[in-house]
């Protein structure tokens, strides 16, 4: 069956299902319409233009394009889920959720993309899926959905598809036209980070500190590599010993030595959305110092007791952060553009 008769199909499925099962935007009002957490709890959209309903007429089928390509993704490689949400969160940290960190370097025009940022490169990955989302949404609907926001509904439904909670994704969001490599180098919170340093970085980005334990909690999914927390497992002392005597069998000490080895931030559900991330912090068994550092003696221990004992209290605070998170300095009305390519800016 040719892929244009496929879509048709799945279109005028997803086209029943919102009208038979809800599967539509929802409306933050504790509405279960597909965007809810199906429990009809409401966690509101946030402030501003964004609203999860700006697609309801422009694109309906977006919401189920989305999910069918997203379950394609998570069931082609499981990690998936954990490497789109990061993606979101690398996107939105650098002048806002503006898709700028999909856009590659384009020598011939001079342009510098993101990507080779030091906290990106070699690191942040699911590329390939946005460009498989846009293909698909834009078969349908033509120079209507933005990059931006495809990758904000990508990162909820990696989220879910693991186990997390759901929620009305605030759309409306357009793609930029610049990049900052200075940004992706000085506005992404590095792993040794103290927590000071931690909650100054998410301060800058109108983050408080319970947004920041919260969102953490995402490194309830995904994979680290050596270099990143090397330091961590030869140096300080506020590891467990036999956790860090563990690690240590996959991350060498010298330097350039396994870099590039993978470690699961959360070794006990490593694909489960949940939050066994924070009894691991409370046991002093995080995988990043920058992790550790919410739980060590300091302001945050207490939240982080009450997500160990308390999931749902998490997923609650988790679905506000997101939102808050994905507020950052969009581009709405008629900044930026609708990229036709995420990879590129339409004057390329």
């Amino acid at each position: 069956m040719a892929s244009s008769t496929v879509w048709q199909c799945l279109v005028a499925l997803s086209l029943f299902s919102s009208a038979a099962y809800g599967y539509g935007y929802g409306d933050g009002n504790g509405n279960d319409n597909g965007y809810g957490d199906g429990n009809g709890n409401s966690y509101g959209y946030g402030n501003g233009q964004l609203d999860p309903k700006f697609y309801e007429k422009s694109c309906p089928a977006l919401g189920f394009i989305v999910r069918v390509s997203m379950i394609k993704a998570v069931l082609t490689e499981r990690r998936m889920g954990a490497s789109l949400l990061r993606l979101f969160f690398h996107d939105c940290f650098v002048q806002g959720c503006d898709g700028s960190i999909l856009l590659d370097d384009v020598p011939a025009t001079n342009f510098t993309g993101e990507k080779t940022a030091f906290p990106n490169v070699n690191s942040v990955r699911g590329f390939e899926v946005i460009d498989d989302i846009k293909r698909n949404v834009e078969y349908v609907c033509p120079g209507v959905v933005s990059c931006a926001d495809i990758l904000a509904l990508a990162a909820r439904g990696g989220t879910v598809l693991l186990g997390g909670p759901s929620w009305a994704v605030p759309l409306g969001r357009r793609d930029s036209t610049t990049a900052s490599l200075d940004g992706g180098n000085s506005d992404l919170p590095g792993p040794t980070l103290n927590l000071t340093e931690l909650i100054q970085s998410f301060a800058n980005k109108s983050l408080s500190p319970r947004d920041l334990t919260a969102l953490s909690g995402a490194h309830t999914i995904g994979f680290s590599q050596c270099v990143f927390f090397r330091d961590h497992i030869y140096n300080d002392t506020n590891i467990d010993p036999a956790f860090a005597a563990d690690l240590r069998r996959s991350c060498p000490a010298p330097a350039g030595s396994g870099d590039t080895n993978l470690t699961p931030l959360d070794a006990q559900t490593r694909f489960v959305f949940d939050n066994a991330y924070y009894p691991n912090l409370v046991a002093r068994r995080a995988l990043l110092h920058s992790d550790q550092e919410l739980f060590n003696g300091a302001a945050q221990d207490e939240l982080v007791r009450q997500y160990s004992a308390d999931s749902a209290l998490f997923f609650a605070d988790f679905v506000a952060a997101m939102i808050k998170m994905g507020n950052i300095t969009p581009l709405t009305g008629s900044a930026g553009e609708i990229r036709r390519n995420c990879r590129v800016v339409n004057s390329s």
